[in-house]
């Protein structure tokens, strides 16, 4: 096998130096499938295989900011992984699914229409600061050297470990039930599926996550980021 001729520091392209993209995530795709597209277009751009990785997944039912790394730039992943995060989206009152979100088939969860704005606000304000937050059993999770949701998907009982989390800031944007949105600020390991699940609980009736953008990872904004499309290869 012929060896690869060694690449000078100062003859390396920078994109094998490090730098940070900004992907703004399209909805059903997955966090993996943004890392293949950018590591492809990469490789097209130096002409060799550059070293690429993501700080933070987002399930593919969310959207927004997923922060690529590249080169020596993915040695600072948990760095970035480590910093605040901004989300807008939905809850929904009254109905409940297995997985917190649309993943699963949506259930009965109990009566909203008594809710009032004022309750609606104090069981976000009960949800915010630090918390205890038990994560979705569909997650990836890792329980026994597997992930919980296949356990969940094979349906098989697990007990997932509550966790601490920090809940900066928890603002409901709009209130027309059964649906409330919502701004979110919080620390890393949050799951907005669990405070979908807790918000719902609290109030008695249920809910369940029906749409989910990031907006922001510590100083980096979506409004910043780049379309998966940006990093197609060019047409014939």
């Amino acid at each position: 096998m012929k060896q690869q001729p060694e690449i000078k520091p100062e003859d390396r392209h920078p994109l094998e130096k490090g730098e940070v993209i900004l992907v703004d995530k399209p909805i059903g795709w997955t966090s993996f499938n943004v890392v293949s597209r950018v590591r492809n277009w990469a490789h097209r751009e130096v002409g060799r295989k550059v070293k690429t990785g993501h700080a933070g997944t987002l399930d593919p039912l969310a959207s927004g900011l997923l922060i690529i790394c590249t080169g020596s730039f993915t040695k600072r992943i948990e760095e970035f992984q480590a910093r605040q995060k901004e989300y807008t989206g939905t809850f929904v009152l009254g109905s409940v699914t297995k997985s917190y979100d649309l993943e699963c088939e949506v259930e009965y969860g109990g009566e909203y229409r008594h809710l009032t704005p004022a309750l609606l606000e104090e069981a976000a304000r009960r949800l915010t600061g630090p918390i205890k937050q038990i994560p979705p059993v569909f997650s990836a999770v890792k329980i026994n050297g597997k992930r919980a949701y296949q356990y969940a998907r094979a349906d098989k009982e697990v007990e997932m470990t509550a966790k601490n989390v920090h809940i900066h800031t928890f603002d409901l944007s709009r209130i027309a039930l059964p649906e409330v949105d919502f701004r979110i600020v919080c620390s890393k390991g949050t799951y907005i599926r669990s405070i979908a699940r807790d918000f719902g609980a609290s109030l008695g009736c249920g809910a369940y996550l029906s749409a989910l953008r990031r907006t922001r990872i510590g100083d980096f904004d979506v409004k910043d980021a780049r379309p998966v499309e940006a990093f197609l290869p060019p047409k014939p």
